[in-house]
Parts: C-alpha cells; sequence; structure tokens
C-alpha cells in the first residue's frame, strides 16, 4: 500500500496520482508535481489515501512542494502569455494556409513547453509552422491533434438541456456511449435529438443507463426470453449517420 494524492490539472481533467512526499496536503490546496512534461502547477482533488501498489502506475511522481505565492503569480503570467501565443499561432495559420483550427494553448507551468491544440478533417502537414513557433518563442513546441469531444471538453458551451456542458464541468474521461443507450431510454432515434454541440452522442445518455439496463433484463428474465431476441430491428438505426455512430 501507498499513500497518495490525487491531484488535477485543469478543470474537469483527470485526476493523477502522486507521492505527498511528507508534504500535509488536504483537498483544496495546490502544488507543483513533477510530470513526464516537467513541472506542473495542480489542485489536490483528493485527500491522502492509502492505494494498493498494482493499481498505481508504477514509477510514481512525487509532490515537490505546496504551491507559494510566486507559483500562483507565475501561473497567471503563463494563461497571459498563452492568450500572446494564441494571436500569434492563429496568424500563422493563416500564414501558411493550412486547413486547421486552433482550440487551445497550453504553456508547461516551467515554460519548457507550449502546446498547440487543433482539429483538422485529416492530416496536416504543419512542419514549417512548428519551425516559425520555435523561432518566436524559442522553447520547445508541439502540436497536438485533437477530436470534437475534446474541443468541446476545452471551449465549453451549454447542452440542450441548457446546462454548462457536462464534459467541460465534472466529466474527467470520456466513456464509451451507444445507440443501444438511447434505444433503452425509449428516447427519439433523430440524430438532432439525441446528439452534443459537439456532433456525438450525449454523454449523459450513459448516466441513466445502468438503471434502463437492469430493468429491461429483469424484463427480459421475467418474461422467459434471450435478451438478443428483444432487441429491437436493426432499421430503427438507419436513421443514425456514420459519426453519431463512433
Amino acid at each position: 500500500m501507498q499513500t497518495v494524492v490525487g491531484v488535477r490539472f485543469k478543470k474537469a481533467g483527470k485526476i493523477y496520482y502522486f507521492a505527498p512526499n511528507d508534504i500535509d496536503l488536504q483537498k483544496g490546496d495546490f502544488v507543483i508535481v513533477e510530470t513526464s512534461r516537467g513541472q506542473e502547477f495542480g489542485e489536490v482533488v483528493v485527500g491522502p489515501k492509502e492505494i494498493p501498489d498494482e493499481e498505481l502506475v508504477q514509477p510514481l511522481k512525487q509532490v515537490i512542494r505546496a504551491a507559494t505565492e510566486e507559483d500562483c503569480q507565475q501561473l497567471l503570467s503563463n494563461r497571459q502569455k498563452e492568450e500572446e501565443a494564441f494571436d500569434i499561432c492563429l496568424q500563422k495559420i493563416a500564414e501558411h494556409g493550412l486547413e486547421m483550427k486552433l482550440v487551445d494553448v497550453e504553456y508547461t507551468f516551467d515554460r519548457s513547453k507550449v502546446i498547440f491544440y487543433f482539429t483538422a478533417d485529416g492530416r496536416v502537414d504543419f512542419r514549417e509552422l512548428v519551425k516559425d513557433l520555435a523561432a518566436i518563442f524559442r522553447t520547445r513546441i508541439e502540436l497536438r491533434q485533437i477530436g470534437v469531444r475534446d474541443e468541446s471538453k476545452m471551449i465549453g458551451g451549454l447542452g440542450p438541456c441548457g446546462r454548462v456542458l457536462c464534459c467541460h464541468t465534472f466529466l474527467g474521461e470520456f466513456e464509451p456511449v451507444s445507440i443501444r443507450m438511447a434505444k433503452d431510454q425509449n428516447l427519439s432515434l433523430n440524430p438532432t435529438k439525441i446528439s452534443g454541440v459537439c456532433g456525438r452522442l450525449m454523454c449523459c445518455l450513459r448516466f441513466e443507463s445502468d438503471a434502463y439496463e437492469i430493468e429491461r433484463l429483469s424484463k427480459n428474465g421475467a418474461e422467459g426470453e434471450d435478451v438478443e431476441k428483444d432487441e429491437e430491428p436493426e432499421e430503427d438505426i438507419l436513421i443514425i449517420s456514420d459519426d453519431d455512430l463512433s
């Protein structure tokens, strides 16, 4: 067993575990930790707890220190630099005529790398763009292509329900969503009714799917029918596009 703390680097981001390194930490504290990308600023969202060694990704990284006022000021400075980098990258993308959409820019806490997140319909030859950006920022440059779900998670927005997107507020990771979940909940199979702003099936279809699955299995068991025979005709799925099934 090892004592660890759970740290999150972005709002609704994935939780990573670190060894507290004998530092007194509680949920809500800000820390500086060592990651594969260098030093990062994060928030403790899971207080100290013991986890079996086999459930941890080894070697376990450590918390370097509790964040200081200077660390917080550097984080704010990085955010300002990210806005400037975003505008510069947009200009360079236009100059090179690249078919890509810039979504976000992120500085690592120690400014050892700048990461540019973008979406594109296919592969993009951005080698010349990287050279230009490296000459301007004089640090390591990484361009990372992301999907439409990740784009929505980063940008945020309002869902069909009128609330802020789940992926932007509390979903740490995306879980598989299938058309069967919509069918089990007797929802319309019209893509415009069950798709989120990203154009994919809404993540919230999964929230109650387990309860509906139990109800469906219980009903099939009571009627003495095989589960597979109870499925609706496949023709019902024809109105869903390929993207909605992915």
